[in-house]
């Protein structure tokens, strides 16, 4: 049976989530933003924290987890390579690490760009990749640590995903980012309809994460930067797509 997974709102645009396997009983959290939204939940499902993984080491994804563990103590797991700036881990991980919660087998993944050491897991049984800040419904974590060419390769391991696989990202950003992709990619219908039906669902207060893979790299111009239409918008028909991306990623910064 796949993860019963809960999208949070947290804080005043991010996102945490709760992974329950059924047959286990087993619970993750990824990301405690804040702890009183992912307490209420578990108290509302009857659910038990087992497990806890942090993506990342900004204060925006980490700064509840004290307080989270002080009702229910769970193994917390990080990047070895951020262990000096994350709160105490149980368990360290590295890219190809797997991790076990319940029944569910979970992938590490670096994908190091909106910081160095950012992870990300991969659930293929529940078809559920949970990446925070590195992809993003529409968008990329800005480049505060790592360089363009490393987020380009780390998108690139998410890009090689199942198409079905579900992104649960890590704030709700979906609708600046829209804006911004259409200044790129401006006859892409499915972006069109994708942007018309974010101002929808933010009109009415529901959350655009999670996205699927598929409408990722249909209408995602960070994961785009080989499409012919996109070049020629940038003038950039001959550039490597690490380029194209790196241009796409600045033009974001200031848009």
């Amino acid at each position: 049976m796949p993860f019963e997974i809960l999208t949070l709102p947290c804080l005043e645009d991010n996102y945490a989530f709760l992974a329950h396997d059924p047959a286990s009983g087993a619970t993750l959290c990824v990301d405690v933003p804040e702890a009183a939204p992912i307490l209420r939940a578990l108290e509302q499902r009857g659910w038990t924290l087992s497990h806890v993984v942090l993506t990342h080491h900004h204060a925006d994804h980490v700064q509840g987890l004290e307080d989270l563990l002080a009702a229910h103590p769970a193994t917390v797991i990080g990047a070895a390579a951020d262990a000096h700036r994350l709160p105490p881990l149980d368990m360290s991980v590295a890219d190809g690490d797997t991790i076990q919660i319940g029944d569910q087998t979970g992938h590490i993944m670096d994908v190091s760009g909106h910081t160095v050491g950012h992870i990300a897991v991969h659930f293929p049984a529940s078809r559920a990749v949970f990446t925070a800040d590195s992809l993003m419904a529409l968008g990329c974590g800005r480049l505060f640590e790592g360089t363009a060419d490393q987020m380009w390769q780390s998108l690139g391991k998410l890009m090689a995903l199942p198409e079905d696989t579900i992104v649960y990202s890590g704030h709700e950003y979906t609708r600046a980012n829209a804006k911004f992709a259409l200044t790129v990619d401006p006859g892409n219908s499915a972006l069109i309809s994708r942007s018309d039906a974010t101002e929808a669902a933010r009109r009415e207060g529901r959350p655009t994460v999670p996205s699927t893979l598929a409408d990722e790299l249909a209408t995602n111009p960070f994961l785009r930067a080989a499409d012919p239409a996109i070049r020629a918008h940038l003038a950039m028909q001959d550039a490597p797509d690490a380029a194209v991306f790196a241009e796409i990623r600045k033009r974001k910064d200031h848009f």
